[in-house]
C-alpha cells in the first residue's frame, strides 16, 4: 500500500446543511439537465456506484448496500452527524473551500470543524464584482470598490477561483465557456477605457438581472486576480478544447510571478496536463475527475501522470453539496493513486521510495507549496 500524508483538497464546495429527501439527494449525485432514464435513478452512474462502495462503511454499513438502506441510515444519524463521519473518514487534512457558491452551504470554518481538518477560503472575483455593484452608485465607484475588494480578499484567501465548477448551474452565473471565450479572444489585460465602458453596460443590464458575462469585465477580473499575487484557479469545464483555449492567457501571464491552476476539464484532462508541462507557472488538477469516473479512476489518473512533471499536479476532490462527494473524491483518489503507483513498483518501473515520494507530492506537498499553506499557520 502506498502511504500518503493527509490529503490537501485544493478545490471543494461546502455541504448542504439541511436534511435531504431521496429526490434531492439523487439530483446532487449527477447534475443533469433532465431526470434519469425511465426505471433508473442517478445512483445508476459511476458516481452513484462509488458512493455505495465507499460511503456505507463510514456510516456503519456494508459496502454496496442498497440505496434505500443507505439513505435510511443517513436519516437515522441526521445530516450533521452523517457529514461529520463522512468528512472525517476520508483522510483529508486540509480543504480549500469555494465561498462563492449559491445555496445554504457550510463555509470554510464550519467545514473545518465538521471534518477536523484545516480549511482555507477560495474567492470568486465575479462575486466581488457583484458585491461592489451593490454598493456603488457610479462606474467610478464600482471600479474603485472592486479594486478594494480584490485587495481585501487577497489578504485573507489563499487563491481566486473562476469559471463554473462541478455541479454549478451555468444558467445562473458566468461559466467556464464565458471565461474561456473571453481569455481566448483577447488574453491581454483590457485598457482602462474598455473596462469603464464594459462596467457601465453591465451595471445597466444588472438592474434587469443580467449575469456577469461581459468578456471585457471577465478579463479585467482575471488580470486583477493575477495582479493581487494569489494563485488563480481556472475551471476549464468539459467543453472540447477548453483547456487549450487558455493558452494565450497562460502565455501572457508567464514571467509575472502568477501561479495558475487548471481545475477540472475531464475528459480533456490530458490537455491540461500538457499545458502544465509547457508553462512553468501552470499547474493541473488530477483528482476532480476521479469520483465521477469511479471504477475507471485509476486509468484516468494514469493518463494525467503521463505528461506533466509530478511537481505540477495536485489533488482536488471536487466535493460539492453532499458530504458523500467529498468522501468519494478523496477515497477514490487515494485508492487509484495506490493502484497506479503500486503497479509501476510491482513491474519494476519505479522504486517503492520514489512512488511514496511522488504520492506525497501530488496528494499534499505540491498544494502546500503552491498555495503557501504552511505560511498561514
Amino acid at each position: 500500500m502506498i502511504e500518503t500524508p493527509p490529503l490537501v483538497d485544493q478545490y471543494c464546495q461546502g455541504v448542504l446543511r439541511a436534511e435531504l429527501g431521496l429526490a434531492t439527494f439523487e439530483a446532487q449525485l449527477a447534475p443533469s439537465a433532465g431526470p434519469p432514464a425511465s426505471g433508473t435513478t442517478f445512483f445508476d452512474t459511476q458516481t452513484g456506484f462509488a458512493v455505495r462502495r465507499w460511503c456505507p462503511p463510514l456510516l456503519g454499513l456494508e459496502p454496496h448496500c442498497a440505496p434505500a438502506r443507505y439513505l435510511a441510515r443517513r436519516r437515522e444519524l441526521g445530516a450533521a452527524e452523517s457529514a461529520r463521519r463522512l468528512l472525517r473518514g476520508c483522510g483529508v487534512g486540509a480543504r480549500l473551500v469555494d465561498s462563492g457558491m449559491p445555496g445554504d452551504l457550510t463555509g470554510p470554518k464550519e467545514l473545518a470543524l465538521a471534518g477536523e481538518a484545516e480549511a482555507f477560503e477560495l474567492v470568486r472575483p465575479e462575486r466581488l464584482a457583484e458585491q461592489a455593484a451593490d454598493t456603488s452608485g457610479t462606474v467610478a465607484d464600482f471600479l474603485a470598490n472592486l479594486a478594494g475588494a480584490v485587495h481585501h480578499a487577497a489578504a485573507g484567501a489563499v487563491a481566486f477561483t473562476c469559471g463554473a465548477a462541478a455541479g454549478a448551474r451555468p444558467a445562473a452565473e458566468s461559466d467556464a465557456r464565458d471565461w474561456g471565450a473571453a481569455l481566448e479572444a483577447a488574453p491581454e489585460p483590457p485598457g482602462p477605457g474598455e473596462v469603464r465602458g464594459a462596467a457601465g453596460r453591465w451595471l445597466a443590464a444588472r438592474a434587469e438581472g443580467g449575469a456577469l458575462r461581459d468578456p471585457v469585465l471577465l478579463r479585467h477580473l482575471a488580470w486583477s486576480a493575477v495582479s493581487a499575487g494569489l494563485p488563480l484557479q481556472l475551471h476549464t469545464g468539459g467543453e472540447p478544447g477548453e483547456p487549450e483555449r487558455l493558452t494565450g492567457f497562460l502565455r501572457a501571464t508567464e514571467g509575472l510571478g502568477a501561479r495558475l491552476v487548471l481545475i477540472g476539464g475531464y475528459p480533456h484532462h490530458r490537455q491540461a496536463a500538457r499545458l502544465a508541462a509547457a508553462f512553468p507557472h501552470v499547474h493541473a488538477d488530477l483528482g476532480a475527475a476521479l469520483g465521477p469516473t469511479g471504477a475507471r479512476a485509476a486509468a484516468v489518473l494514469a493518463e494525467c501522470l503521463e505528461t506533466a512533471p509530478f511537481g505540477k499536479l495536485m489533488f482536488s476532490g471536487g466535493g460539492r453539496q453532499l458530504p458523500e462527494l467529498h468522501a468519494v473524491g478523496a477515497l477514490v483518489f487515494r485508492e487509484a493513486l495506490g493502484r497506479v503507483l503500486g503497479g509501476w513498483v510491482a513491474d519494476g518501473s519505479w522504486s517503492w521510495r520514489d512512488a511514496e515520494r511522488v504520492a506525497a507530492m501530488v496528494a499534499a506537498g505540491n498544494a502546500r507549496r503552491v498555495y503557501r499553506l504552511d505560511e498561514r499557520g
